[in-house]
């Protein structure tokens, strides 16, 4: 499958693209809207990127709880479910005068039930297509969220203006409703993948399972380590420049947009391995220029170009379902959904620190440098081999 034709022929590709498109944009404009809100509530720097990223953190509980129910839940309830709780969770944020202590619980009990929805999902898409589609059909995912940043951020931009923080987390609301109605309506009705009950062991063991293959985890650090670093920097675009955040975050979504599009559709397959690596250090080069508190445009410049290295994702995870059992596809994909979310989570944490006592622009440098530093320290074992095969065997992966 290498043409967007034949992927958009594939039965239930757009409905599950359509939802998951609903639920980009009510991250996005409700996540702009409570950092706006906390930021300006409290005025601190390190608030206003956990409000923004950091229930990503609470995806680490769930990683190690709840990831076997990815393969073992009936796709369209999971993921139905799994949109209408955070639409009830921000119109819970969007009432006055709850206390900020509640709204950080709410995000915590959302992000911990959030990391079952990229291993259902994903895992979906995986069945959907055919193993060499995966990779087209994963690149228009993100070329979707590319493009749903890059209005949503403008847009969520004005709704604060005009409708204020609140009245814009309940506008999020509605967008994560529309998608649990679209996943109603235009999935079908399928059986889980996997055989058995979710629990807390099943969960273990295959987390396990996944880990303990070197080559394996060589890919998790990979997609993990670097992205969360530099999520770390994006976090600082509110205390770097109030006003311009907005078009910061745009541009980051539209430079992710070009790079998945590249990647996805006209790089050979062949040759894609070998990308991998100098996507990820360009991730963080152009980001050293804030140490110097550059000026807008020449800050924007830097986004746009930094943020096609979000492509390393792409190909780093078609060499994961390479190195994975059809049986644990989405217990590997929520794995690394949720992983590197919460490592996003903590780079967002770990550059409100830094930022609490350093000029947002050098916090920023200061952690591109860090995601540099990862991405060589890792390079030799993204080269390495599958020292084996046979833990691969259907049999195997559906005792976990």
């Amino acid at each position: 499958m290498r043409t967007y034709r034949e992927l958009f022929r594939t039965p239930e590709f757009s409905p599950l693209l359509v939802a998951s498109a609903c639920q980009v944009a009510g991250q996005t404009v409700g996540g702009l809207a409570l950092g706006t809100l906390v930021y300006g509530t409290t005025g601190s720097p390190l608030l206003s990127s956990l409000a923004m990223f950091g229930p990503a953190l609470a995806q680490v509980v769930g990683a190690a709880t709840l990831l076997s129910a990815a393969d073992r839940l009936p796709p369209r309830a999971a993921l139905t479910g799994l949109a209408l709780l955070p639409a009830l969770g921000t119109a819970v944020q969007a009432v006055s005068g709850l206390p900020l202590w509640a709204s950080f619980a709410v995000l915590t009990v959302l992000g911990v039930l959030a990391s079952l929805g990229g291993g259902v999902r994903y895992g979906l898409l995986n069945e959907l297509l055919a193993r060499e589609g995966y990779l087209l059909g994963r690149s228009v995912f993100g070329m979707a969220s590319g493009v749903l940043q890059t209005g949503g951020f403008a847009v969520g931009g004005a709704l604060v203006a005009t409708l204020s923080p609140r009245g814009t987390l309940l506008v999020a609301a509605a967008l994560y409703a529309a998608g649990a109605a679209v996943t109603q309506r235009g999935l079908a009705a399928r059986p889980p993948r996997a055989t058995g009950r979710p629990s807390l062991a099943r969960t273990r063991r295959a987390n396990a399972l996944l880990w303990t293959d070197r080559p394996r985890r060589s890919v998790y650090l990979a997609l993990w380590l670097p992205n969360g670093l530099i999520v770390g920097c994006e976090s600082l675009y509110v205390p770097y420049a109030p006003r311009q955040a907005g078009l910061l975050f745009a541009c980051g979504a539209l430079g992710m947009l070009i790079g998945d599009t590249l990647v996805g559709r006209w790089v050979p397959r062949h040759r894609a391995g070998r990308l991998a690596v100098p996507l990820c250090l360009l991730l963080a080069g152009p980001y050293l220029v804030f140490a110097v508190r550059p000026p807008t445009a020449l800050a924007v410049a830097a986004v746009l170009l930094a943020t096609l290295g979000y492509a390393s994702g792409l190909l780093l995870q078609d060499r994961l379902m390479a190195l994975t059992p059809d049986e644990l596809g989405g217990h590997a994909l929520g794995l690394h959904s949720s992983g590197m979310l919460t490592c996003q989570g903590v780079g967002a944490a770990l550059a409100g620190a830094l930022a609490e006592g350093l000029p947002p622009g050098r916090a920023m440098a200061a952690l591109a440098v860090a995601s540099m530093g990862v991405t060589v320290v890792l390079a030799p074992g993204l080269r390495a081999e599958p020292a084996s095969r046979a833990p691969h065997r259907t049999g195997a992966a559906r005792d976990v």
